[in-house]
């Protein structure tokens, strides 16, 4: 008797169960990211025009980045409303549509 159908209808149902149970391992972990936590820093500069902000900042884990001063993109130009280069400041940043890109701010050591 040939056993290849049997055979390989078994290999077939086992890496489809076995796909199954890895996107329902995976789905549940990827819709429940840790929160992003706010990251110290300092304006050096402003550019209301261009809604884009410089900010001397210490490390950001989340995005793989040592502290330095950059230039980011801002989310809402609102965020940008009182404040003033040279002001410490707390603010979260996130990588939208490949650019580095404020999400929020606010004053404070």
């Amino acid at each position: 008797m040939n056993r290849t159908p049997t055979l390989v209808l078994a290999l077939a149902l086992h890496a489809a169960a076995a796909t199954a149970l890895t996107l329902v391992a995976v789905r549940p972990a990827a819709a429940q990211a840790a929160p992003v936590a706010p990251v110290a820093g300092e304006v050096t500069k402003l550019d209301k025009a261009g809604n884009r902000i410089e900010i001397r900042h210490g490390e950001i884990r989340h995005l793989d980045m040592p502290p330095m001063k950059m230039m980011f993109r801002v989310r809402d130009p609102k965020l940008l409303e009182g404040v003033a280069v040279g002001d410490r400041i707390r603010f979260t940043a996130e990588k939208i549509d490949g650019n580095f890109t404020v999400t929020a701010i606010a004053k404070g050591p």
